[in-house]
Protein backbone atom coordinates (compact mmCIF):
# COMPACT_ATOMS: atom_id res chain seq x y z
CA UNK A 1 0.00 0.00 0.00
CA UNK A 2 1.49 3.38 -0.94
CA UNK A 3 1.83 6.11 1.91
CA UNK A 4 -0.94 8.27 -0.24
CA UNK A 5 -3.47 5.26 -0.06
CA UNK A 6 -2.20 5.12 3.90
CA UNK A 7 -3.20 9.06 4.61
CA UNK A 8 -6.51 8.41 3.02
CA UNK A 9 -7.24 5.55 5.27
CA UNK A 10 -6.13 7.65 8.43
CA UNK A 11 -8.91 9.91 9.79
CA UNK A 12 -7.20 13.59 10.55
CA UNK A 13 -8.63 13.52 13.90
CA UNK A 14 -6.62 10.46 15.12
CA UNK A 15 -3.45 11.54 13.85
CA UNK A 16 -3.94 15.01 15.32
CA UNK A 17 -4.65 12.98 18.89
CA UNK A 18 -1.21 10.96 17.74
CA UNK A 19 0.87 14.18 17.05
CA UNK A 20 -0.42 15.79 20.34
CA UNK A 21 0.19 12.60 22.23
CA UNK A 22 4.05 11.93 20.35
CA UNK A 23 5.48 15.53 20.75
CA UNK A 24 3.89 15.92 24.61
CA UNK A 25 6.00 12.26 25.73
CA UNK A 26 9.05 13.71 24.01
CA UNK A 27 8.84 17.14 25.89
CA UNK A 28 8.55 15.53 29.19
CA UNK A 29 11.63 13.40 28.19
CA UNK A 30 13.71 16.67 26.96
CA UNK A 31 16.30 15.79 29.55
CA UNK A 32 16.95 12.14 28.19
CA UNK A 33 16.95 13.87 25.24
CA UNK A 34 19.65 16.14 26.69
CA UNK A 35 21.37 12.96 28.18
CA UNK A 36 21.27 11.24 24.87
CA UNK A 37 22.82 13.99 22.81
CA UNK A 38 25.22 14.91 25.33
CA UNK A 39 26.67 11.12 25.37
CA UNK A 40 26.92 11.05 21.58
CA UNK A 41 28.62 14.51 21.18
CA UNK A 42 31.08 13.44 23.78
CA UNK A 43 32.05 10.15 22.24
CA UNK A 44 32.29 11.88 18.54
CA UNK A 45 33.08 15.72 19.11
CA UNK A 46 36.75 16.26 20.31
CA UNK A 47 35.60 19.94 21.15
CA UNK A 48 33.45 18.92 24.19
CA UNK A 49 36.20 16.26 25.21
CA UNK A 50 36.64 18.71 28.47
CA UNK A 51 36.00 17.67 31.84
CA UNK A 52 35.06 21.34 33.08
CA UNK A 53 31.88 20.68 34.91
CA UNK A 54 30.33 24.27 34.28
CA UNK A 55 31.13 23.78 30.51
CA UNK A 56 29.28 20.64 30.76
CA UNK A 57 26.21 21.89 32.50
CA UNK A 58 26.00 24.72 30.18
CA UNK A 59 25.90 22.18 27.37
CA UNK A 60 23.25 20.07 28.85
CA UNK A 61 21.08 22.91 29.98
CA UNK A 62 21.26 24.70 26.43
CA UNK A 63 20.40 20.80 24.71
CA UNK A 64 17.07 20.54 27.23
CA UNK A 65 16.13 23.94 26.63
CA UNK A 66 16.44 23.59 22.40
CA UNK A 67 14.52 20.44 22.79
CA UNK A 68 11.72 21.81 24.85
CA UNK A 69 11.67 25.26 22.49
CA UNK A 70 10.90 22.78 19.58
CA UNK A 71 8.62 20.87 20.94
CA UNK A 72 6.80 22.99 22.93
CA UNK A 73 5.89 24.86 19.14
CA UNK A 74 5.26 21.90 17.57
CA UNK A 75 2.50 21.21 20.34
CA UNK A 76 1.30 24.59 20.16
CA UNK A 77 1.55 24.32 16.48
CA UNK A 78 3.16 27.65 15.50
CA UNK A 79 6.43 28.59 14.24
CA UNK A 80 9.80 29.14 15.93
CA UNK A 81 10.96 33.15 15.62
CA UNK A 82 14.50 34.41 16.10
CA UNK A 83 13.37 36.44 18.89
CA UNK A 84 12.04 32.98 20.54
CA UNK A 85 15.62 31.87 20.41
CA UNK A 86 17.71 34.61 21.51
CA UNK A 87 19.29 32.21 24.36
CA UNK A 88 20.77 29.98 21.48
CA UNK A 89 23.21 32.94 20.63
CA UNK A 90 24.57 33.84 23.81
CA UNK A 91 24.93 30.36 23.98
CA UNK A 92 26.79 30.27 20.68
CA UNK A 93 28.79 33.43 22.02
CA UNK A 94 30.20 31.53 25.09
CA UNK A 95 31.15 28.16 23.14
CA UNK A 96 33.01 30.79 20.54
CA UNK A 97 34.83 32.02 24.09
CA UNK A 98 35.88 28.92 25.02
CA UNK A 99 37.68 27.99 21.64
CA UNK A 100 35.26 24.98 20.76
CA UNK A 101 35.93 24.31 16.62
CA UNK A 102 32.46 25.72 14.82
CA UNK A 103 33.02 22.17 13.29
CA UNK A 104 32.21 20.18 16.37
CA UNK A 105 29.66 23.32 17.07
CA UNK A 106 27.64 22.28 14.09
CA UNK A 107 27.39 18.62 14.34
CA UNK A 108 26.57 18.80 17.66
CA UNK A 109 23.47 20.69 16.83
CA UNK A 110 22.94 17.20 13.67
CA UNK A 111 23.07 15.17 16.91
CA UNK A 112 20.67 17.34 18.37
CA UNK A 113 18.51 16.80 15.47
CA UNK A 114 18.69 13.08 15.48
CA UNK A 115 18.01 12.81 19.09
CA UNK A 116 15.09 14.71 18.94
CA UNK A 117 13.82 12.44 15.85
CA UNK A 118 14.61 9.41 17.68
CA UNK A 119 12.44 10.22 20.40
CA UNK A 120 9.14 11.04 18.23
CA UNK A 121 10.13 7.59 16.47
CA UNK A 122 10.10 5.92 19.83
CA UNK A 123 7.21 7.07 20.92
CA UNK A 124 5.15 6.89 17.86
CA UNK A 125 4.50 3.41 18.09
CA UNK A 126 3.77 0.95 15.80
CA UNK A 127 0.20 2.24 14.61
CA UNK A 128 -0.75 3.63 11.12
CA UNK A 129 -2.24 6.89 12.81
CA UNK A 130 1.21 7.53 15.21
CA UNK A 131 3.17 6.77 11.96
CA UNK A 132 1.35 9.46 9.69
CA UNK A 133 1.64 11.64 12.74
CA UNK A 134 4.97 11.34 12.85
CA UNK A 135 5.94 11.79 9.32
CA UNK A 136 3.90 15.00 9.54
CA UNK A 137 6.47 16.07 12.02
CA UNK A 138 9.62 16.02 9.92
CA UNK A 139 8.80 19.20 7.96
CA UNK A 140 8.37 21.57 10.91
CA UNK A 141 11.23 19.84 13.06
CA UNK A 142 13.62 20.34 10.10
CA UNK A 143 12.49 23.97 9.54
CA UNK A 144 13.25 24.53 13.49
CA UNK A 145 16.58 23.05 13.32
CA UNK A 146 17.46 25.15 10.41
CA UNK A 147 16.20 28.07 12.43
CA UNK A 148 18.48 27.25 15.19
CA UNK A 149 21.67 25.96 13.56
CA UNK A 150 21.27 29.69 11.34
CA UNK A 151 20.87 31.99 14.26
CA UNK A 152 23.84 30.45 16.63
CA UNK A 153 26.22 29.58 13.23
CA UNK A 154 25.88 33.69 12.69
CA UNK A 155 26.36 34.76 16.41
CA UNK A 156 29.16 32.00 16.40
CA UNK A 157 30.85 33.77 13.72
CA UNK A 158 29.95 37.14 14.64
CA UNK A 159 31.83 36.27 18.10
CA UNK A 160 34.78 34.88 16.56
CA UNK A 161 34.92 38.09 14.08
CA UNK A 162 34.87 40.72 16.51
CA UNK A 163 37.24 38.56 19.02
CA UNK A 164 39.78 39.06 16.34
CA UNK A 165 39.12 42.47 15.99
CA UNK A 166 39.82 43.56 19.65
CA UNK A 167 42.92 44.83 18.85
CA UNK A 168 41.91 46.87 16.00
CA UNK A 169 40.01 49.68 15.76
CA UNK A 170 36.96 48.09 17.07
CA UNK A 171 38.28 46.47 20.40
CA UNK A 172 40.52 50.30 20.77
CA UNK A 173 36.88 51.90 20.30
CA UNK A 174 35.30 49.38 23.18
CA UNK A 175 38.29 49.90 25.40
CA UNK A 176 37.63 54.14 24.79
CA UNK A 177 34.13 53.99 25.69
CA UNK A 178 34.66 51.50 29.05
CA UNK A 179 37.52 53.82 29.91
CA UNK A 180 35.04 56.83 29.56
CA UNK A 181 32.44 54.79 31.88
CA UNK A 182 29.63 54.24 28.79
CA UNK A 183 28.75 50.61 27.89
CA UNK A 184 28.01 50.57 24.38
CA UNK A 185 23.94 50.32 23.88
CA UNK A 186 23.80 48.18 21.01
CA UNK A 187 25.75 46.83 17.88
CA UNK A 188 28.92 44.54 17.76
CA UNK A 189 30.31 46.05 20.17
CA UNK A 190 28.27 45.65 23.31
CA UNK A 191 28.03 41.79 22.05
CA UNK A 192 31.55 41.63 22.45
CA UNK A 193 31.59 43.73 25.81
CA UNK A 194 28.61 40.82 27.15
CA UNK A 195 30.95 37.76 25.56
CA UNK A 196 33.32 39.12 28.50
CA UNK A 197 31.51 39.27 31.31
CA UNK A 198 31.16 43.40 31.11
CA UNK A 199 27.97 44.88 31.46
CA UNK A 200 25.36 41.64 31.44
CA UNK A 201 25.28 41.47 35.44
CA UNK A 202 25.85 44.67 37.83
CA UNK A 203 27.06 41.75 40.32
CA UNK A 204 29.86 40.31 38.45
CA UNK A 205 33.16 41.74 40.00
CA UNK A 206 35.19 43.99 36.76
CA UNK A 207 39.40 44.78 37.70
CA UNK A 208 41.47 47.07 35.11
CA UNK A 209 44.88 46.22 34.53
CA UNK A 210 47.49 48.34 33.14
CA UNK A 211 50.59 47.00 31.73
CA UNK A 212 53.90 48.20 30.06
CA UNK A 213 56.52 46.56 28.57
CA UNK A 214 60.60 46.94 29.66
CA UNK A 215 62.31 47.11 26.80
CA UNK A 216 63.79 49.37 24.20
CA UNK A 217 60.77 51.98 22.59
CA UNK A 218 61.90 50.39 18.99
CA UNK A 219 60.59 46.83 20.05
CA UNK A 220 57.81 47.76 22.29
CA UNK A 221 54.91 47.86 19.54
CA UNK A 222 55.09 44.03 18.53
CA UNK A 223 55.70 42.70 21.89
CA UNK A 224 52.77 44.96 23.11
CA UNK A 225 50.61 42.88 20.71
CA UNK A 226 52.32 39.44 22.49
CA UNK A 227 51.42 40.83 25.55
CA UNK A 228 48.06 41.26 25.00
CA UNK A 229 46.99 38.65 23.52
CA UNK A 230 48.58 36.70 26.86
CA UNK A 231 46.47 38.63 28.90
CA UNK A 232 43.31 38.17 26.74
CA UNK A 233 43.89 34.51 28.25
CA UNK A 234 44.22 35.50 31.70
CA UNK A 235 40.62 35.22 32.99
CA UNK A 236 38.87 33.05 35.43
CA UNK A 237 35.85 31.24 35.78
CA UNK A 238 35.87 30.43 31.68
CA UNK A 239 35.80 34.04 30.54
CA UNK A 240 38.65 35.15 28.18
CA UNK A 241 39.66 38.44 28.90
CA UNK A 242 39.45 41.92 26.80
CA UNK A 243 42.38 43.34 26.12
CA UNK A 244 44.56 45.88 23.72
CA UNK A 245 47.35 47.81 23.21
CA UNK A 246 46.71 51.58 24.08
CA UNK A 247 49.53 54.04 23.06
CA UNK A 248 52.14 52.75 25.54
CA UNK A 249 50.52 50.57 27.75
CA UNK A 250 48.49 47.27 27.67
CA UNK A 251 44.76 48.14 29.28
CA UNK A 252 42.76 45.11 29.99
CA UNK A 253 39.44 44.53 31.77
CA UNK A 254 38.61 40.89 33.68
CA UNK A 255 35.68 39.98 34.31
CA UNK A 256 35.73 37.60 37.49
CA UNK A 257 32.27 36.15 37.11
CA UNK A 258 29.89 34.18 39.63
CA UNK A 259 32.66 32.10 40.84
CA UNK A 260 36.34 33.77 39.95
CA UNK A 261 38.19 35.84 42.25
CA UNK A 262 40.21 38.74 42.27
CA UNK A 263 42.70 36.52 44.42
CA UNK A 264 42.48 34.17 41.40
CA UNK A 265 42.91 36.69 39.15
CA UNK A 266 46.03 38.09 40.58
CA UNK A 267 48.20 34.51 40.91
CA UNK A 268 47.35 33.74 37.04
CA UNK A 269 48.89 37.59 36.34
CA UNK A 270 51.72 36.62 37.81
CA UNK A 271 52.31 33.32 36.05
CA UNK A 272 51.97 35.45 32.77
CA UNK A 273 54.60 37.19 33.58
CA UNK A 274 56.82 34.46 35.15
CA UNK A 275 55.70 33.18 31.45
CA UNK A 276 56.90 36.14 29.54
CA UNK A 277 59.84 37.18 31.58
CA UNK A 278 61.04 33.53 30.42
CA UNK A 279 61.02 34.46 26.83
CA UNK A 280 63.11 37.42 27.76
CA UNK A 281 59.96 40.17 28.03
CA UNK A 282 60.39 41.88 31.36
CA UNK A 283 56.70 43.69 32.50
CA UNK A 284 55.27 45.95 34.75
CA UNK A 285 51.78 45.60 35.69
CA UNK A 286 49.21 47.22 38.09
CA UNK A 287 45.96 45.86 38.79
CA UNK A 288 42.85 47.93 40.34
CA UNK A 289 40.58 47.53 43.16
CA UNK A 290 37.12 45.30 42.14
CA UNK A 291 34.48 47.97 40.98
CA UNK A 292 30.64 46.08 39.76
CA UNK A 293 29.33 48.88 37.50
CA UNK A 294 31.11 49.89 34.47
CA UNK A 295 31.01 53.88 35.26
CA UNK A 296 33.08 52.81 38.08
CA UNK A 297 36.04 51.46 35.13
CA UNK A 298 37.41 55.19 35.11
CA UNK A 299 38.24 55.13 38.59
CA UNK A 300 39.34 51.60 38.45
CA UNK A 301 41.81 53.12 35.54
CA UNK A 302 43.24 55.74 37.14
CA UNK A 303 44.19 52.98 40.62
CA UNK A 304 45.61 50.50 38.23
CA UNK A 305 47.68 53.50 36.70
CA UNK A 306 48.47 54.36 40.43
CA UNK A 307 49.54 51.14 41.10
CA UNK A 308 51.85 50.54 38.25
CA UNK A 309 53.56 54.16 38.80
CA UNK A 310 54.72 52.37 42.07
CA UNK A 311 56.27 49.48 41.19
CA UNK A 312 60.14 49.72 40.95
CA UNK A 313 62.77 50.10 37.68
CA UNK A 314 62.40 46.34 37.23
CA UNK A 315 58.63 45.92 37.09
CA UNK A 316 56.47 43.55 38.85
CA UNK A 317 52.99 42.82 39.68
CA UNK A 318 51.13 45.57 42.35
CA UNK A 319 47.76 44.09 42.76
CA UNK A 320 45.70 46.48 45.15
CA UNK A 321 43.45 43.58 46.09
CA UNK A 322 46.19 41.95 47.43
CA UNK A 323 47.16 45.08 49.96
CA UNK A 324 46.33 46.33 52.86
CA UNK A 325 46.03 50.30 53.66
CA UNK A 326 48.83 50.33 56.15
CA UNK A 327 51.05 48.58 53.26
CA UNK A 328 49.48 50.94 50.43
CA UNK A 329 50.22 53.91 52.29
CA UNK A 330 54.00 53.14 52.53
CA UNK A 331 54.52 52.50 49.33
CA UNK A 332 53.28 56.12 48.73
CA UNK A 333 55.67 57.28 51.12
CA UNK A 334 57.94 60.04 49.83
CA UNK A 335 61.48 61.54 51.30
CA UNK A 336 60.07 63.15 53.96
CA UNK A 337 57.79 60.53 55.16
CA UNK A 338 61.35 58.83 55.78
CA UNK A 339 62.97 62.04 57.34
CA UNK A 340 60.31 61.72 60.10
CA UNK A 341 61.70 58.64 61.11
CA UNK A 342 63.68 58.79 64.77
CA UNK A 343 67.37 58.75 63.85
CA UNK A 344 68.02 56.81 66.64
CA UNK A 345 65.44 54.37 65.27
CA UNK A 346 66.87 54.10 61.56
CA UNK A 347 70.43 53.54 62.82
CA UNK A 348 69.50 50.90 65.10
CA UNK A 349 67.45 49.05 62.03
CA UNK A 350 70.37 49.81 59.45
CA UNK A 351 72.88 48.20 62.09
CA UNK A 352 70.64 45.52 62.12
CA UNK A 353 70.06 44.95 58.91
CA UNK A 354 73.71 44.69 57.97
CA UNK A 355 73.63 41.49 60.91
CA UNK A 356 70.99 39.61 59.05
CA UNK A 357 67.85 41.65 60.47
CA UNK A 358 66.42 39.09 63.32
CA UNK A 359 65.39 42.25 65.31
CA UNK A 360 63.27 43.30 62.27
CA UNK A 361 62.15 39.98 61.72
CA UNK A 362 61.33 40.01 65.50
CA UNK A 363 59.22 42.77 65.67
CA UNK A 364 57.00 41.84 62.38
CA UNK A 365 56.49 38.30 63.84
CA UNK A 366 55.19 39.63 67.21
CA UNK A 367 53.06 42.24 65.48
CA UNK A 368 51.62 39.20 63.19
CA UNK A 369 50.56 37.35 66.52
CA UNK A 370 49.15 40.08 67.97
CA UNK A 371 51.54 41.39 70.49
CA UNK A 372 51.61 37.27 71.74
CA UNK A 373 55.40 36.82 72.13
CA UNK A 374 55.12 32.98 72.85
CA UNK A 375 53.28 32.49 69.52
CA UNK A 376 56.24 34.99 67.58
CA UNK A 377 58.74 32.62 68.99
CA UNK A 378 56.88 29.30 67.25
CA UNK A 379 56.89 31.18 64.35
CA UNK A 380 59.84 32.20 64.34
CA UNK A 381 61.39 28.91 65.25
CA UNK A 382 63.02 30.09 68.04
CA UNK A 383 62.99 29.60 71.97
CA UNK A 384 61.02 32.23 74.22
CA UNK A 385 63.77 33.27 75.87
CA UNK A 386 65.42 34.19 72.39
CA UNK A 387 62.50 35.98 72.04
CA UNK A 388 62.47 37.63 74.97
CA UNK A 389 65.85 38.72 74.53
CA UNK A 390 65.39 40.00 71.24
CA UNK A 391 62.68 42.65 72.20
CA UNK A 392 65.09 43.61 75.44
CA UNK A 393 67.44 44.66 72.73
CA UNK A 394 64.68 46.29 70.48
CA UNK A 395 63.41 48.33 73.28
CA UNK A 396 67.30 49.08 74.28
CA UNK A 397 68.45 50.54 71.41
CA UNK A 398 65.33 52.09 69.46
CA UNK A 399 64.25 53.69 73.01
CA UNK A 400 60.67 52.53 72.09
CA UNK A 401 58.13 49.86 73.97
CA UNK A 402 56.84 46.93 71.42
CA UNK A 403 54.01 46.70 73.53
CA UNK A 404 52.57 50.13 73.05
CA UNK A 405 50.80 50.24 70.03
CA UNK A 406 52.11 53.83 68.96
CA UNK A 407 55.57 52.04 68.88
CA UNK A 408 55.47 49.35 67.62
CA UNK A 409 53.43 50.79 64.55
CA UNK A 410 56.36 53.41 64.22
CA UNK A 411 58.64 50.32 64.14
CA UNK A 412 56.86 48.62 61.68
CA UNK A 413 56.64 51.76 59.55
CA UNK A 414 60.47 52.43 59.45
CA UNK A 415 61.01 48.63 59.36
CA UNK A 416 58.97 48.85 55.55
CA UNK A 417 60.61 52.11 54.54
CA UNK A 418 64.18 51.31 55.08
CA UNK A 419 63.68 47.82 53.27
CA UNK A 420 62.65 49.69 49.90
CA UNK A 421 65.46 52.01 50.14
CA UNK A 422 67.48 49.12 48.09
CA UNK A 423 65.36 50.20 44.87
CA UNK A 424 62.12 52.72 44.78
CA UNK A 425 60.45 53.17 47.59
CA UNK A 426 58.45 50.07 48.83
CA UNK A 427 60.34 48.07 46.36
CA UNK A 428 60.23 44.99 48.90
CA UNK A 429 56.80 45.33 49.98
CA UNK A 430 55.67 45.72 46.06
CA UNK A 431 57.42 42.42 45.15
CA UNK A 432 55.62 40.20 48.56
CA UNK A 433 51.97 41.96 47.47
Amino acid sequence: MSAGSQSLAVQPGSVQAERVRIVGCAYAHADDIADDVMAKIREELPGYGTDDPGFLADVHDQLARLSRTGLGALLERKRVTPADVTYARQAAARRARSGLPLVDYIAAFRLGQRAIWKSLLAHAGDGEAGREAVLSLAGPLARYTDLISNQATDAYLEFQQYVAAESGRDGQALMDALLDGTLPAGGPHLSVATAHGIGADRTTPLLVVTAVVLEPAETQGETARLVSAAAARVGVNGLRTLSVVRGGEIVAIPALGRDGSAEQLCERLRAMRAELAAEGISLAVGVSTAVTEVAQIPRAYRQAQAALALLPEDGGVLALPQLTPFRYLLLRADDTTRQLVDPRVGAALADDRARGGSLAETIRAFAAADMNLREAADTLRIHLNTAKYRIGRIQELTGRNVRSVNDLVELLVAIELQTGQSGRPGAAVINDA
